[in-house]
């Protein structure tokens, strides 16, 4: 049962080893830049100071996409009047309100645990639970609670 003074807003950011994920992918991205800028300096006989103003930009640019990731991507966003999920290729409808959601069931398509949350027009949003910061249950059950407060 929920509170009366339960947030309005609840949001969920991706998972810590999604995240580790796209950090390493900007990593590998960097030295590949990195190995080029290299070839480039040796080969045209440029100034090494470049190498160093990339690889600074670059440092940079992983410290802002790490405070991104961490701080500000909200994948999946519950209101009152409904939900928003962002950055989920596989999620379908990205965002409805809670008087279209006929219910929300739990699927497993190839193995990958998700939350499936049905349309009462026959589509569905499709929230993989591994990609949300949270407990698959806990998430799950905020889900069924704002539904079930929408509906009253």
């Amino acid at each position: 049962m929920s509170s009366p003074y339960a947030p309005s807003v609840t949001d969920y950011r991706l998972a810590p080893p999604v995240m580790a994920r796209l950090v390493g992918a900007y990593l590998v991205l960097l030295a590949l830049v990195l190995l080029a800028v290299t070839v480039a300096a040796v080969a045209l006989d440029l100034n090494a100071d470049l190498l160093v103003v990339v690889l600074a930009l670059g440092v940079l640019g992983l410290i802002g996409v790490a405070w991104w990731l961490r701080s500000r991507l909200v994948v999946v966003r519950l209101t009152e009047a409904g939900y928003a999920v962002r950055m989920i290729r596989v999620a379908g409808v990205t965002e409805a309100r809670w008087s279209e959601v006929e219910d929300a069931v739990a699927a497993s398509p190839r193995d990958v645990e998700c939350l499936v949350l049905r349309l009462r027009d026959g589509r569905s949003t499709t929230i993989p639970v591994q990609l949300v910061a949270a407990d698959k249950d806990d998430f799950a059950r905020d889900v069924r609670d704002h539904l079930k407060r929408a509906a009253r």
